[in-house]
Formats: C-alpha cells, structure tokens, sequence
C-alpha cells in the first residue's frame, strides 16, 4: 500500500539546503565501515528482565541493516505491546570488536527542540508566556522584529536567519559559523555563547516576513532558550532539570553546554577529510555543542528519550490544549511546536518524532505513537566525510525500522 512523503523527507531536503546540523542532514554522510553482526539484546543494560530474553529477529535485522550499509554502530530501543526490546550493531570503536552500549550515552542533537518546545509550552500553560506574544516584549534587547511571536519561535516560521548558514531567496549560500568541514574541525572545541548566536543571525537580513513561510532554523531555538531563562531567572539547564529530568527520572540526560566528553559507555564518530591529497579519519566523540544552544546541545540515552518522548505523548507533561497546539503540523514541513508529524499511512497511523544530530558523526532517533505507549529510540554512528554526500539507503533504512515498529514490518507497495 503507498503511502505519503513523509515529513521526514522534507525536513532532510530543508536541513541539508540550510547547511543546519540536524539528523536528516547530516546522517546521509555514511561511510563503509566493517563491523560484526548484529548481537542479541545485551543483557548488561538496565532493562526489566524479559526484554533481554525477547527474540525479536525482525527488530535485529533493521537494526543491522544500518550496519550493513555502512553506519559504524547502532543502538535502538523499542517499546510496544510485546514489552522492550534492545539491541545493538557494528561497533563501538573502530578497530576494535566491542558493539555499542544499548544504553550507551550520545549527543543526541537537534531532538533537544522537543525538549526546548515543552519547556516553553509549560510556562504557557502557567501564565508566564503567551504563544501568540511578541518575542520582543521580553527580550528586548535584541530589537527583534515585533511581529515575531512565541509560537513562530518554535514552528521555524520567524523568518530568522539560521547562524549556521543560511540561503537567500535567490538561492545564493550566505555563510554563517562553520558547521562543516576541516573549518568546523579544525573549531570543534570553541565556545559560545547564545547571545552570540543570536546577534550574529540578526546581524543578517531575515529569510521572509514573520509568519509568511517555514524553514526550520536553529536560531528559534537558541532564542527560545533565551525566553526561558528571562522568564524563570533560572539557567535552560536548571529548568530543564527541574520540569522534566529529574521528574522523569532521565539520568543520563544533560544539557550539553561546554562539556566535550560523553559521560559513561558510549560509541564513537567519526570525521574523514582529505589534508594534503592523503585522506584522514578524525575521532570526534568529544566536541562542543554550545554551538547550538537551545538548538541541538543534548547529551541523552535510548531509555531516557523513550521515557521523554512517551510520557509527552502520554499526556505528562503538557494539558491537552497544548499538547495539541504542539502536534498541529504546519503544511510546509509537517512540523508543529517542536515536533514533526508523519504520516505513515492508512493502516499504520501518524508517529510523532524528531531526529537530531551534532555537526558530525553521530545521530539520534526518537518516535512514538500518539498516546505514547508505542516508542521508538536510536542512536547511530558513521565516518562523516567532508563532502557531505549522500548515503543513497538512508532514508530506506530509516523508513524500514520505522515500519518494523509501528507497521508490523509492512512496506509501500
């Protein structure tokens, strides 16, 4: 049976024009990396007993099918009406036979806007923000554009230049702070600041006028982030552990801020470029993300994500009002407030999720099913290249672990 583009597709045709480091940008990067098959699920994670024992074999061959096309490692979690599952593939080093942690700590990207979307969404429902406010009443240091509201913020519709790059209406590249290639390597571990960001991305003319057009934008974000902290007088990370990590028992999850290292097991990525006409593979498993703060600068793990991306869902942590406000696509992008809705078919029903990725090397999954009870969490890693090419199986793998969990494994005809 077919089915509708995905939004997922779009949202990979926007990031990669934008040159944003976002998952379904920078995951269609992969290199051929040889790895062993895929294992069981390791029994040494933190998971109720009878998902260590469960045979999923549907589940390890998507999961390996990563793997096979060239990703160095993997590691998913799903949770449906047959309990959790866990596993893993490749591995967790290059050169060595270890196979990545199933609940192994990575950076988990752009998914942090979920994260940063909700935070905003509760100070709404307590009085503290309107949705439909000017930006600008509160942070009026930045001389923004009044008619840019909160809710623009976190649907990518201000029209705000992305300060990670940008393109102008006539298709010309206008370059921001680097991304990508050896000038992001070579600058992987330089700090910022989000008011830098910002004042960067307003230094440049906007894309189009407030409301009038979609781009997904990291600049929102780091903005939102901003809204946070005047509005609570307490820093994003502190919100965040206060309203949603330490409720939810997420552990392994932390702003990253200035932090380079993962803490605790963890897979590695990779970054190969070519230094005088000989072809370098870099290990970049320690970066600093303060590069896109409120935007991509999350440390998280497959259990912590499900839990997050469930009890959302679920209806924890937002009213009903607003949860739906959040999970109302715009036409563009199938985007909401902070989350992509995709449509997966007649037989198979809508999935709420968003991807993320650092620059490089790494990318992370999060879905669920609209009442929560159905999730699905990811990490990969690969040998990023400097040309930023395209793995030509990405989206069909991604697409077929997808279908595995929330179709019954059943695929467009």
């Amino acid at each position: 049976m077919k089915t509708q583009s995905p939004p997922a597709i779009t949202q990979t045709k926007v990031l990669r024009r934008a040159a944003v480091t976002a998952l379904a940008a920078a995951l269609l990067a992969g290199a051929a990396v040889s790895a062993p098959r895929v294992a069981a699920a390791d029994s040494s994670a933190a998971v109720p007993k009878a998902a260590a024992g469960q045979d999923r074999p549907e589940l390890q061959k998507a999961t390996q099918a990563f793997v096979d096309a060239g990703f160095a490692g993997v590691q998913v979690r799903v949770h449906d009406e047959q309990g959790e599952w866990v596993g893993s593939a490749g591995v967790r080093k290059l050169g060595q036979s270890a196979k990545p942690p199933t609940n192994g700590s990575f950076w988990a990207g752009s998914i942090i806007k979920t994260v940063t979307a909700t935070l905003v969404l509760q100070l709404v429902a307590e009085g503290n923000i309107g949705l439909d406010a000017p930006v600008a009443g509160y942070l009026p240091e930045f001389g923004l554009d009044r008619r840019i509201t909160v809710r623009m913020l976190l649907q990518h519709t201000s029209g705000l230049f992305n300060y990670t790059g940008d393109f102008d209406p006539n298709g010309t590249y206008v370059p921001g702070i680097s991304a990508t290639g050896k000038e992001w390597l070579d600058n992987r571990f330089r700090s910022y600041r989000p008011e830098e960001l910002v004042r960067l991305a307003l230094s440049k003319p906007p894309r189009f006028e407030p409301g009038t057009d979609q781009k997904y934008t990291n600049t929102n974000y780091t903005l939102a982030l901003l809204l946070i902290e005047k509005v609570t007088g307490r820093s994003y990370a502190e919100e965040m552990q206060r309203r949603i990590l330490r409720p939810l028992k997420m552990r392994g999850t932390m702003v990253a801020g200035n932090r380079t290292q993962l803490p605790g097991p963890h897979a590695h990525g990779y970054y190969r470029y070519e230094d005088a006409g000989q072809q370098k593979v870099v290990d970049i498993s320690r970066q600093n993300l303060s590069l896109l703060a409120g935007a991509g600068d999350l440390i998280s793990t497959t259990h912590d994500l499900a839990r997050f991306v469930s009890a959302l869902n679920g209806g924890k942590l937002l009213p009903a009002k607003l949860l739906s406000e959040m999970r109302k696509p715009h036409p563009k992008m199938g985007y909401g407030l902070g989350l992509f809705v995709q449509d997966l078919g007649p037989d198979c029903g809508t999935v709420f999720q968003h991807n993320g990725s650092p620059p490089h090397g790494y990318g992370a999954f999060m879905y669920s099913s609209p009442d929560g009870s159905k999730t699905l969490t990811a990490s990969v890693t690969w040998v990023d290249e400097a040309t930023r090419g395209p793995a030509k199986d990405f989206q069909k793998l991604l697409d077929g672990l997808v279908k595995e969990v929330f179709c019954g494994g059943q695929t467009a005809d």
